[in-house]
């Protein structure tokens, strides 16, 4: 025999109800079916209930609307004999509380006692129309069987006499004699004494059920609700969650304590100590397989936890003081003050010194849970031995599930490491001695993130996720986008990182999309935009999304894009940037940077800031880390300078040259951007600072091979003027190419002091075979003092410096 039970949501409308119909008919074991009242009519009951009590006129139009409700449904259900005799019933029964509802308008007030009888009416219409629907099912009075004695301001079931009740009602159907179907409300009983009219509170349909199941040894019960089990973690907030197959009865108690509201509860302890599973299923997908809740529950190779529940009703109540040291039953006062007052807590958190407590309470029950506290130790409080009873509102509380963790070390610790990797502040934390369940409170405003990242890390192991945010759509960003499109796949596949573009961005628009933008068509997404863009938009739309593993890439020039970095780092986005304006500027600031990005362990990275996609930030930092000291740089990191002096020649003179490079897309529109080697000083002064020097731009020796007075005035005139310079460089370029020299544009740092100059190199130097826009870096340190350590390639172009950033992306995955 199996006990079956049907939800609000089960019973809602005339399909879902025809849903029930079919599966219990299906049947060819007999079954009880307790339902809950039609979908929303509780909430009507009340609602009704609440206008009467308060002389509000209105309570009638809701009463017809419930009458309604009930005669459409079975209009749609029933017909002939079935649908007269069920509708007789509905209008006697609903007369009855009309006149209830009279008399609350009346006397104006609403009882706990009336509250009660007035909500039963709602699984008193519903099993009575199941009961007729369902062919040859018997309807029960739930009120007769399921008895309840008060305690506090609750009812709780008194088993001495449900017991037998129910042994009794159902006497036919164990011998296997009568119906085969029995449907019968849940949620509802009366007072063991008077016989008044109770009901089982909050998931009291799911009790009825288990009660039920556990006194007749029932080999299964059934819970039919609109999902299709219990999930991994909530799949409103994480849309890769996923059915969990089975789960042993204590994880199922500590998921649905911790807000896993697929059943109440109280449900499971009558099966469970009769050892009866219990199976969730979806009414509106019958043949998913469901979560099965058992003994002895399979456990998938490599799943640690089980799952992930949440409460966002949470507040903190802190009681500190150093007179609680070392005195026995500080506790038991506070826990037993509480519970006389009905205050339920549900996490403790306490220090090893013993001078603090801090308890988890609903948020309505903080202010009163510190108001009898101060009450309860109101002489220590006076003496000093209590410092304060304080409490903290609108926080969350996430609790990890598992059996198996026990057997696993080093739970506790991932699950710390990623949130503090992502930022999210753990204000107390809960362990039992089982290790079944790990919970920790943090701020509301953190839960989604929470959620997401102890998902990813612990359910989907087979890849990472990175989201980011890009701005700057130019030619490195389009091709950076364009990279990422084509290797998307693969990375998931073969690297098992999965890259999800969340937020894209130019001047004027911006784009956002939580679950990722389709790369396909960027463009015309962004162009269609009414989004306004600037960096604080960017900024604060960042923040507030507060989406985990985020990656802000800054692929502009602009000094206000760099001006939010610090913002975004101390809110553990880490950032990856082409950008050179924040790495070379204020030396307090460039400093201040990765202060910030190692205090919160996020990421600040910038290798494209020189040499494009070569690994020179890193290859100096790798020296460094290991112990060796950079004692001098040369450098030729100018991609555009390099073109422009590999061209020049007798047939190319310096002003074909420099247009050329505009026109290859190496120099800036305006090409003495270029030509007054600030891009190389800002670059210097980046090599130098990562190699441990404290130098700032107005710092670097210049020794520029075009004179000031053409940096001066309108790009045009600049354009005029320049070839009158061709006949000078094609004798200088005479004269070296007579010794077999080239002119390089060289950066240097030596003995703490940068320079950058035009200098001839001979045949036999390193920079001298250095074609079109490469650079190359040669680093003399400690231990390559002889033998300068020589890194050398491509240093300019959009996809080069693109394929740099990407690698700076990948890197904060840690993947090779």
């Amino acid at each position: 025999m199996h006990v079956l039970k049907f939800g609000g949501t089960s019973v809602g409308s005339i399909a879902s109800i025809k849903n029930v119909k079919q599966i219990v008919e299906a049947r060819q074991e007999p079954v009880i079916v307790v339902v809950s009242a039609l979908g929303g009519i509780t909430d009507r009951l009340i609602a009704t209930a609440n206008k009467a009590a308060t002389a509000d006129e209105s309570w009638q139009q809701e009463f017809e609307f419930i009458r309604q409700r009930h005669f459409d449904v079975v209009s749609g259900l029933l017909d002939g004999e079935d649908l007269t005799n069920v509708k007789l019933f509905i209008s006697s029964t609903l007369d009855e509380l009309c006149n209830i509802y009279r008399g609350i308008f009346l006397i104006g007030e609403l009882s706990p006692k009336t509250l009660c009888t007035v909500v039963s009416y709602g699984e008193r219409i519903s099993s009575r129309i199941v009961a007729t629907i369902i062919n040859g099912a018997q309807h029960i009075d739930s009120r007769n069987i399921i008895k309840t004695i008060k305690s506090f301001d609750k009812n709780i079931c008194d088993f001495d006499t449900t017991t037998p009740l129910v042994e009794e009602c159902f006497a036919d159907l164990l011998a296997g004699r009568g119906a085969k179907v029995y449907v019968m409300g849940g949620f509802i009983s009366s007072d063991a004494k008077t016989g008044e009219v109770t009901n089982l509170g909050r998931g009291g349909s799911d009790y009825t059920a288990a009660i039920i199941a556990a006194t007749l040894k029932a080999e299964l019960l059934e819970i039919w609700t609109d999902v299709d089990g219990f999930m991994t973690a909530d799949p409103r907030v994480i849309n890769t969650a996923y059915v969990i197959p089975e789960l042993s009865f204590v994880e199922a108690m500590e998921l649905c304590n911790f807000g896993a509201k697929v059943i109440y509860p109280p449900t499971i302890f009558p099966v469970y100590h009769k050892n009866i599973p219990i199976v969730i299923k979806n009414t509106f997908n019958p043949s998913a397989p469901g979560t099965l809740i058992h003994n002895n529950p399979t456990h998938v190779s490599g799943k640690v936890i089980k799952g992930i529940s949440s409460i966002n009703d949470t507040a903190l109540v802190t009681i500190s003081g150093l007179g609680m040291v070392g005195v026995i039953g500080v506790n038991k006062r506070i826990f037993s003050t509480l519970a006389d007052n009905g205050i339920s807590v549900f996490l403790v958190s306490q220090a090893s010194s013993e001078n603090s407590s801090t308890i988890g309470v609903k948020n309505g029950d903080a202010e009163r849970a510190v108001a009898i506290l101060k009450k309860e130790f109101s002489k220590e409080l006076e003496m000093g031995e209590i410092n304060t009873i304080t409490a903290e509102h609108d926080l969350a509380t996430v609790a990890i599930v598992g059996e198996r963790m026990k057997q696993t070390p080093g739970i506790a610790g991932k699950l710390f490491r990623i949130l503090g990797l992502n930022g999210i502040n753990v204000i107390a934390c809960a362990q039992g001695a089982s290790e079944t369940n790990i919970s920790f409170v943090t701020s509301k405003e953190s839960l989604r993130k929470a959620i997401n990242v102890i998902h990813d890390s612990f359910f989907l192991w087979d890849y990472n996720v990175l989201n980011i945010f890009l701005t700057g759509v130019g030619l490195v960003g389009k091709s950076l986008l364009e990279q990422i499109r084509k290797q998307q796949e693969y990375l998931l596949k073969h690297r098992n990182l999965k890259l999800c573009v969340v937020g894209l961005s130019n001047s004027r628009h911006c784009i956002f999309n939580r679950e990722g933008i389709e790369l396909t068509n960027w463009e015309e997404q962004l162009n269609a935009s009414t989004e306004p863009s600037n960096p604080t938009i960017l900024r604060d739309k960042i923040i507030d999304m507060n989406v985990f593993n985020a990656v802000f890439v800054d692929c502009t020039a602009s000094p206000d894009v760099s001006c939010i970095y610090e913002d975004l780092l101390q809110h553990n986005v880490n950032v990856v940037c082409a950008n050179k304006v924040a790495a070379s500027g204020d030396y307090e600031q460039y400093r201040q940077l990765k202060r910030t990005a190692r205090n919160r362990g996020a990421k600040y990275l910038f290798e494209t800031n020189v040499g494009a996609g070569l690994p020179l930030i890193s290859t100096i930092n790798a020296l460094r880390n290991s112990g060796d000291e950079i004692l001098k740089i040369e450098a030729v990191v100018s991609g555009t300078l390099n073109f422009i002096f590999n061209e020049l020649s007798a047939e190319v003179p310096m002003s074909q040259a420099i247009r050329m490079a505009r026109e290859a897309g190496y120099a800036e529109p305006d090409p003495r951007m270029d030509l007054n080697g600030s891009d190389v000083i800002r670059k210097i002064v980046i090599l130098a600072r990562e190699a441990g020097y404290h130098i700032s731009k107005e710092d670097v020796e210049k020794h520029l091979f075009i004179p000031d007075e053409y940096f001066e005035g309108p790009v045009e005139e600049f354009w005029e003027k320049i070839p009158q310079l061709d006949t000078f460089f094609e004798e200088m370029r005479q004269k070296a190419a007579a010794q077999k020299h080239r002119f390089r544009f060289v950066a240097t740092l030596e003995d703490g002091k940068a320079r950058v100059e035009l200098r001839e190199v001979d045949d036999q130097h390193p920079f001298y075979r250095l074609e079109g826009s490469n650079n190359v870096i040669l680093l003399t340190t400690a231990r390559y003092k002889e033998y300068p350590m020589e890194i050398k390639g491509y240093g300019a172009g959009a996809a080069v410096t693109a394929a740099g950033v990407f690698a700076d992306i990948i890197s904060i995955a840690n993947i090779r």
